[in-house]
């Protein structure tokens, strides 16, 4: 949908997730439409609001469970929900982001969305510095929530969606842009967020402290596993548990 749309999906998007069936997966993104195809040529660079969605079932029953999500809204500049085979799915985006590009991630758990944080997302992404920059919200729930902080390493059970901002250009000569817009978004939505983020959308800059609040009370567990089994911290090139804690 044109962005000037997505307020009022997102709001219907953050009171429908919750009574949807586990079979539906449903995220939401801003984004802009990139400048090739499949993409229709008179949309290209458009800011949009972004409905992706996946059913585990047969196309009629998924076409219902996002019926309420959908129903009256302004028609979409293109619906391409169709069946196909779940790597079709997972592959969806490949074509669109090979390696090779300036890429710079932040993000949050999530936990609610308020009238106050859609306006803060959709006035950072407004200031999008490339095509295919983007923020997206995943949802965390079914499952997940039906078991205990303390059960696995993870404790961020309360969390609704996982997000993350991502700043993507294919020139180096845009590394900055895409890194300063993709800071300042972050600034604007976190005080709306949780403490922690899912650990593939930090970067390294970003310091112990967002790590930690990733693992909450399970952090000095997990520290107490990396001291016994991998003392001299071998395993290091990562969002790093280090064994001192």
């Amino acid at each position: 949908w044109e962005q000037k749309d997505a307020r009022t999906f997102m709001q219907r998007y953050r009171t429908f997730l919750p009574e949807a069936p586990e079979e539906l997966g449903a995220f939401v993104g801003l984004n802009k439409i990139p400048s090739s195809a499949p993409f229709p040529q008179e949309i290209w660079g458009k800011h949009i609001c972004l409905l992706m969605s996946c059913y585990n079932g047969p196309e009629s029953e998924g076409r219902k469970a996002l019926e309420p999500l959908i129903k009256g809204l302004p028609e979409p500049f293109f619906n391409w929900m169709s069946t196909m085979p779940y790597p079709a799915v997972q592959s969806m985006f490949d074509g669109l982001y090979p390696k090779g590009m300036q890429w710079y991630w932040r993000g949050d758990f999530v936990k609610t969305l308020p009238d106050a944080a859609i306006d803060a997302h959709l006035a950072q992404a407004a200031q999008s510095p490339s095509e295919l920059s983007l923020m997206h919200l995943y949802p965390i729930d079914g499952a997940v929530h039906r078991m205990g902080k303390g059960d696995t390493a993870w404790n961020c059970r309360d969390a609704t969606w996982s997000m993350v901002i991502a700043g993507i250009d294919p020139d180096p000569a845009k590394r900055v842009a895409v890194t300063q817009w993709t800071k300042a978004y972050w600034d604007a939505v976190h005080p709306f967020d949780l403490g922690g983020a899912y650990p593939n959308f930090m970067m390294d800059d970003e310091g112990d402290g967002r790590l930690k609040a990733t693992y909450g009370d399970n952090y000095a567990r997990l520290a107490t596993v990396k001291k016994k089994y991998d003392p001299a911290n071998l395993f290091r090139v990562n969002q790093n548990i280090r064994p001192d804690g």
